[in-house]
């Protein structure tokens, strides 16, 4: 039979039973004759797929623990005692609002278009949630445009305006596949509420790109659940989630620091607060 282009012999065996081992010592080039082969197959269509994700993989991992360093020296990711908006004393601090200038917000929309094309996800449009996602939006729409992907984009104000144009949404009419732009997601209350505007448009809510997802059980009625607000969003409402890091990657980050003093110490308050509050993704 014929052998696919995609496949390839990696290494041929003759099978030996007791009675031919037996023949092959007597005369060893009639038995060899009779032998049958074992044929080894490798699919190379399979294996240059497992290359390829092994390289995305590496590419992804290489962009998160640029990200967080990026974010350490932005002084938006602070490490010490910070309550939650659960009550939690966390001992990580993520403030997306201290990327403050210009070319912060720059190199910040450039690691979520990273991210975003690397994710593969498709979508017609990005909506930028009051307040924080409104400069994330706009920037990230900007240099989606400079990749050469150019998509509208949206926002919504928190009061509705009785003047001008009216209403609570601003931007491009919100249509097709709608792609959402955060910077973290704890409760996933400002992604129900963007799923809502979403779908009163006529739009199809379709997933949520966020800078940081903290990996911890969300609260509901005051309890400790055992998923995330990400996992919600993604299990229960069907929207896909992609970040640009997680706190797997900022344990990464703190552990390759290990003899650095104090970045040891926040190591091990991290990972004491990851195996406390932490999810199984």
């Amino acid at each position: 039979p014929s052998i696919s282009a995609a496949c390839a012999f990696t290494s041929c065996t003759q099978i030996q039973s007791g009675p031919v081992a037996a023949i092959h010592s007597s005369t060893p080039l009639d038995a060899a004759e009779r032998m049958p082969l074992r044929l080894r197959l490798v699919n190379l269509k399979r294996e240059e797929s497992m290359s390829i994700n092994n390289a995305q993989q590496d590419q992804n991992n290489r962009l998160a623990q640029e990200f967080v360093q990026f974010a350490v020296d932005a002084g938006v990711l602070r490490f010490g005692e910070f309550k939650t908006k659960a009550g939690r004393m966390s001992p990580y601090f993520f403030n997306a609002g201290l990327f403050d200038d210009g070319a912060k917000m720059a190199r910040l929309a450039e690691f979520y278009a990273k991210a975003i094309v690397a994710s593969g996800m498709e979508f017609d449009m990005v909506f930028g949630p009051a307040y924080k996602g409104i400069p994330l939006a706009a920037t990230v729409a900007v240099e989606l445009a400079r990749l050469g992907r150019n998509v509208p984009f949206a926002y919504n104000r928190k009061e509705a305006k009785d003047h001008g144009e009216g209403g609570t949404l601003v931007g491009a009419p919100i249509q097709g596949r709608v792609l959402i732009i955060d910077d973290v997601m704890s409760a996933g209350t400002a992604a129900r509420e963007s799923i809502a505007l979403i779908k009163a448009a006529g739009a199809t809510p379709h997933a949520v790109a966020i800078a940081l997802d903290r990996q911890e059980k969300a609260t509901e009625n005051g309890k400790d659940v055992d998923h995330s607000a990400v996992q919600y969003v993604r299990n229960q409402l069907g929207l896909q989630v992609c970040n640009i890091a997680n706190l797997a990657d900022l344990l990464a980050y703190l552990g390759s620091r290990g003899g650095e003093g104090e970045m040891e110490q926040h190591h091990k308050s991290v990972l004491a607060y990851r195996q406390r509050y932490g999810v199984n993704d």
